[in-house]
């Protein structure tokens, strides 16, 4: 008869876990969130050794020390009675820094297993791991895998399902110091020193007392002495002599220090490829130069988005005429009524076309961010800004999700449930959408194209510096509007550098671009065709005079609002509420509100200029308009993520409302001082 077990995988972020995961499970996903908290919950099934087994992927986590809520959902369930079995999945390439929360997961007495992952990594970095001492020392199995060449798969399943019911390490070779406590406990992998082993004592006897039923007292007494909230508040006990005060860094340096002993004895060849990530980091993470460097960057990143985006944008750019021409050949010939060409070709056709165009652009700004994300250096920008952010009343870590935002919001607002406060997370969820996403490149492009020309790079790179520049200005009004300053130390990987891997790149770039064309097919589809229909249509029902219009109607309702800030014409009121569907529609809009069919081409960018030129709107108010769109109210998948992850509409309907604050106010500030200087 068939038993079913639960298997938890954990382990640090970025180990390879999900992928390990997915190995198994491949289709057989559920994913939901966990009961209470917007922490996703991913499971699968698979039948194995006539064991039905549940297989259920944590969220990356550094520690069995909860903070953030994703560390506090993987502890939850790593201690509850549903898990009957812990494969921790380990970055082979990054040892060190992955033990910890290996030895954290066999002082809570489950059964555990360790996944040796990214041996390929290893091999390819000339490195070696003793495969024989490394079990021998932490008293586990350890079962060397590689995820993404399906390495060691069928042996690591094979031993959590022989393992599963042991909780007591099989072999244990560690030769401990000749301390009288650490003789007696040297059936555990990690034995502290004589101080805190007798401590820990104590407090299990105690524990014994006054919590008989309480499962693995030894974690519980090591997590009393480090004064863990949680735990002191659910199992008190009265010894003031005891625990005294916090033991939580002798216990972390001490672990680290077995660590060591681990790494010296399993670990060979690793000084040289140190050596090489130091001196990179020598400029890479300088005090002074790292942040020109950053910028530098990133100003490299949109030189290439410009060049080699804009060359391969003229193919695409003559597919999209070569269509357009051939459709309105097509239905007329058909005899089909003026109405209905109009809707296809200037609504349809013009729309979405006007958006593909810029793919090429897209896929270059993706390809260099993923670079750079794979080759280690983002995670050194979070640690540069460690010192900005700290002054702001944050850490290193609340830029992460400022970063992301430069590709897209939506997983840069659900990236901030790693930060630790929730008045924390409120306020990068409230700055966040000031970076710069992808949706909105097209926007600078066409307008930085039309009215800047050679200086057209510059003007799109400005909006990127200057949203992480308000951002941080609203931080720092957030802090000091604060009462109370929290203490926000910094934990965060700072992995080798290494070749990025062509997949992983690949895979990124994919998802991106998939991400785009849907949208392409999806939002930006319907929002040009309520486009055309709210500017063909009027009281008096369909007129080819889109002055007669709703649309119409509804801009110069709004031009009162715009017209501080160089933005008073209706048009360009309607181009942007439409885009706050998705800001791609901001180009779209135009293409259908101005007449312009393939508005990306140079042919569609010289009419188009013409047509604004005529109207007063010039190089000032492309501006306005660039720095309008950066800052006011994100897409509505954004609006929808910034209330899932509050889970209050007041929260985001006051974030929605103060981004258009901050937006009218800085443009109209910039609008006002380019008056004077214009």
């Amino acid at each position: 008869m068939a038993h079913d077990i639960t298997i938890g995988f954990i382990g640090n972020p970025n180990c390879g876990k999900t992928t390990l995961f997915n190995v198994y499970t491949g289709a057989n996903l559920k994913v939901a969130n966990w009961p209470g908290v917007t922490v996703e919950k991913v499971e699968g099934t698979l039948r194995e050794h006539d064991l039905n087994i549940r297989l259920v992927d944590l969220p990356g986590t550094y520690s069995l020390t909860s903070y953030t809520m994703e560390e506090k959902v993987s502890r939850q369930f790593i201690l509850s009675d549903e898990v009957d079995m812990i494969v921790d999945v380990v970055d082979a390439s990054s040892l060190e820094r992955n033990l910890y929360l290996t030895l954290q997961l066999l002082e809570l007495g489950k059964p555990v297993v360790v996944a040796l992952n990214m041996m390929d990594i290893i091999e390819k970095r000339g490195m070696e791991i003793d495969m024989h001492r490394l079990p021998e020392m932490l008293g586990v199995p350890v079962i060397p895998v590689s995820a993404r060449k399906r390495r060691g798969i069928h042996t690591l399943m094979h031993a959590a399902a022989h393992h599963y019911d042991k909780n007591e390490p099989e072999i244990l070779i560690h030769n401990h110091s000749a301390g009288e406590q650490q003789q007696k406990h040297e059936k555990y992998a990690m034995v502290y020193s004589e101080e805190i082993e007798q401590k820990i004592d104590i407090i299990v006897e105690e524990l014994e007392k006054e919590y008989p039923e309480l499962y693995n007292k030894r974690w519980h007494a090591l997590k009393l002495l480090e004064q863990d909230k949680e735990i002191t508040e659910k199992y008190h006990v009265n010894l003031p002599d005891i625990i005294d005060r916090s033991y939580e860094s002798d216990i972390i340096n001490e672990k680290y220090d077995f660590i060591e002993e681990i790494i010296a004895e399993v670990l060979f060849h690793k000084a040289e490829r140190e050596a090489l990530t130091d001196h990179v980091d020598k400029f890479l993470t300088h005090k002074i130069a790292s942040i020109p460097i950053f910028l530098f960057v990133m100003a490299c990143v949109f030189f290439l988005t410009f060049t080699v985006g804009d060359w391969l944008k003229g193919y695409f750019e003559i597919l999209i005429e070569v269509i357009s021409n051939g459709a309105t050949n097509i239905l007329q010939a058909m005899k089909v009524s003026t109405p209905l060409i109009s809707l296809l070709v200037d609504g349809i056709i013009a729309g979405v076309g006007g958006i593909l165009t810029f793919l090429p652009n897209i896929f270059i700004l993706f390809l260099a961010l993923a670079f750079l994300e794979d080759s280690g250096y983002m995670s050194r920008v979070a640690y540069v800004m460690d010192g900005i952010m700290g002054k702001l009343g944050l850490s290193g870590r609340a830029f992460i999700p400022m970063i992301l935002g430069f590709g897209c919001s939506v997983p840069a607002i659900m990236a901030s449930r790693a930060l630790e406060q929730k008045s924390d997370r409120y306020k990068i969820m409230l700055v966040t959408p000031f970076m710069s996403c992808s949706a909105r490149l097209p926007i600078y492009i066409l307008f930085s194209s039309m009215f800047f020309g050679h200086y057209a790079m510059i003007a799109a790179y400005s909006m990127y510096v200057i949203g992480i520049i308000v951002a941080l200005i609203a931080l720092f009004f957030m802090k000091m509007r604060g009462n109370k300053e929290l203490k926000n130390d910094l934990l965060i990987e700072l992995p080798e550098y290494k070749m990025p891997s062509g997949r992983t790149v690949w895979i990124y770039v994919w998802e991106k671009v998939k991400d785009y064309l849907t949208k392409a097919g999806t939002t930006i589809f319907i929002a040009s065709i309520i486009m055309w229909f709210l500017l063909n249509f009027g009281t008096s029902g369909y007129s080819s005079d889109m002055s007669n219009s709703f649309g119409a109607l509804i801009g110069r309702g709004l031009e009162p609002f715009f017209a501080p800030i160089g933005l008073g014409y209706w048009q360009i009121a309607v181009a942007l509420i439409a885009g706050i569907s998705a800001k791609e529609v901001v180009v779209s809009s135009c293409a259908v509100l101005f007449a312009v069919p393939n508005i990306n081409s140079e042919i569609g960018m010289t009419a188009l200029a013409g047509i604004l030129g005529n109207m007063g709107f010039g190089m000032l108010n492309a501006y306005c308009l660039m720095i309008f769109c950066l800052l006011y109210v994100p897409c509505a998948a954004t609006i929808a993520t910034i209330k899932k992850e509050s889970e209050s509409w007041k929260w985001t309907g006051l974030s929605v409302l103060f981004q258009i604050v901050v937006a009218w106010c800085v443009t109209f500030v910039i609008y006002q001082i380019g008056h004077l200087i214009v």
